[in-house]
């Protein structure tokens, strides 16, 4: 049998900078984006909009 290539998409968790919850998940296509991801979400425990960054779903 073949072996099976890794996927070029990926889940990801989107982790408050404040807080320090992981409040969103999300995809990412590593082949077009190699950095770490970054939005500004809504924190529903800091009840404000906030710095989310990428981290991995344990």
């Amino acid at each position: 049998m073949a072996k099976s290539k890794a996927k070029a998409v990926e889940l990801i968790a989107l982790q408050c900078t404040e807080c320090k919850r992981r409040n969103y998940t999300t995809s990412k296509n590593r082949r077009n984006i190699q950095k770490k991801l970054e939005f500004n979400k809504y924190c529903k425990f800091d009840r404000k909009h906030t710095l989310h960054r990428e981290t991995k779903i344990k």
